[in-house]
C-alpha cells in the first residue's frame, strides 16, 4: 500500500516522468532516411524512431497486407502507394497536423494515384538512368541497347527491381511501360534473357558500390546512387536512357491500422521543414520535391546531373497494374532462372 501511494504521488507530481515515452515505428527503404534527421526528430518531440528497412516496394507490401499492424509510417513508391489507396491500406491525412505539405513543389501535388492529396506526402523523387565510367567505357552510351552488348557482359550493375527490368524492354519496344499485357510480355522475354546473361550484379539497396569499387563499368541505377558517383568522382557520367525514362516519386504515408497516426503525422511534418529536408539531400542526393529546401542546397548540389537532370527528355511514372506485377514476377524469375 505504500508503495502505491508513493507512485500516485510521484505520477501527481512529475506525470512526465511516468508517462511511457511515445513511439514511431517507421518502415522505409534503405539508406534513405539520414540518422541526424531520425536524431532530431526524437530530440525535439521526444518520440522514439524505430526504423526498419525494406529492399522493394512488393517486400513493404507483402509484410503490409500479411497483417503486419506495428507499422506507422511507411515509404511507398507513387504506383504502390495508388495501389494501397484503391485497397483501402491507408489513412487519409490531417493537413492540419502537416502544415508544412506547402512547401512541396506544385508539380508533386495531386499525383495520379492520390489526385486529392489526401493520404501521401513526397518524401524524394528520381529517375531511373545509365551510369557510365568514362575512364573504362568510352563507345558512345544513350539507351539501354547501348549497355547491354555482348562487350560489355559481367560489367554491368543494375538495380534488382523485376518492374524496372520489365520496363526497360517495353521501352526498347517502343511500348508503353504501363501496358502490361501477356503479349507484351512475351516479347520482353527474349530481351530480358539475353540480358541477364550480361548483368554481373543485382543490387537496388546500393549498386552505387560495385561501379565505385571498380568492380563493374556501367550501370542502370537509382538516379540518387548515380549522384553519389559523381560527387566521389566526375568520370561517372549520368545518362537517362533515350528510349524512355522512368521517374519514381517516394512518398510517405500511413497504414490504415497504424497504431500512432499522430506520431506519425508529426514526422511529416517535420520532414516537410526546409532544414530538415535539406539535410535528406545532403546525404542521399535525389532531386529534392520540396521547393522550399532546394532554395538551401548549394551550386554544386544543384548542378549534380544525376540529381537535377538537364535533360529535358520525357519521364514516365509507374501506375498501379494490379495482378500483373505478379506477372513481372514470374516472367524474370523463369528468365533469371533459365540465364
Amino acid at each position: 500500500m505504500r508503495l502505491s501511494k508513493w507512485i500516485l504521488a510521484a505520477i501527481i507530481a512529475f506525470p512526465g516522468s511516468i508517462a511511457r515515452a511515445a513511439d514511431l515505428n517507421l518502415f522505409a527503404w534503405s539508406e534513405y532516411v539520414p540518422q541526424e534527421v531520425i536524431d532530431g526528430f526524437t530530440k525535439q518531440t521526444g518520440i522514439n524512431v524505430h526504423y526498419e528497412t525494406y529492399a522493394s516496394n512488393e517486400e513493404m507490401v507483402s509484410k503490409l497486407l500479411a497483417g503486419a499492424s506495428k507499422y506507422d509510417l511507411i515509404q511507398p513508391s507513387d504506383y504502390m502507394a495508388e495501389a494501397l489507396i484503391k485497397k483501402h491500406k491507408l489513412a487519409a491525412i490531417d493537413w492540419s497536423q502537416v502544415p508544412n505539405i506547402k512547401n512541396i513543389a506544385d508539380e508533386f501535388r495531386h499525383l495520379p494515384g492520390d489526385p486529392h492529396d489526401e493520404f501521401t506526402v513526397p518524401w524524394m523523387t528520381g529517375t531511373v538512368g545509365i551510369v557510365v565510367n568514362t575512364d573504362r567505357v568510352k563507345d558512345p552510351i544513350h539507351g539501354y541497347n547501348d549497355v547491354f552488348q555482348d562487350k560489355f557482359k559481367s560489367r554491368i550493375v543494375v538495380v534488382n527491381d523485376s518492374r524496372e527490368l520489365v520496363s526497360w524492354a517495353l521501352s526498347t519496344l517502343h511500348l508503353p511501360i504501363n501496358n502490361i499485357t501477356e503479349a507484351n510480355l512475351e516479347q520482353t522475354r527474349p530481351i530480358l534473357t539475353r540480358w541477364v546473361k550480361l548483368i554481373r550484379v543485382f543490387d537496388s539497396d546500393s549498386p552505387k558500390t560495385a561501379l565505385l569499387n571498380g568492380d563493374v563499368d556501367l550501370g542502370i541505377v537509382w538516379s540518387g546512387e548515380a549522384a553519389l558517383c559523381w560527387n566521389q568522382s566526375h568520370k561517372f557520367q549520368y545518362i537517362l536512357p533515350n528510349e524512355g525514362a522512368h521517374r519514381f516519386i517516394d512518398l510517405l504515408a500511413i497504414p490504415a491500422n497504424a497504431p500512432h497516426k499522430s506520431e506519425a503525422q508529426q514526422f511529416m511534418n517535420y520532414i516537410l521543414r526546409p532544414e530538415v529536408s535539406k539535410l535528406i539531400s545532403d546525404k542521399f542526393p535525389y532531386t529534392n520535391p520540396n521547393a522550399a529546401a532546394r532554395k538551401l542546397l548549394t551550386k554544386e548540389q544543384l548542378e549534380n546531373p544525376a540529381s537535377y537532370p538537364k535533360d529535358d527528355q520525357k519521364l514516365d511514372l509507374f501506375r498501379d497494374i494490379g495482378k500483373q506485377s505478379s506477372a513481372i514476377d514470374r516472367l524474370v524469375t523463369e528468365v533469371k532462372s533459365a540465364g
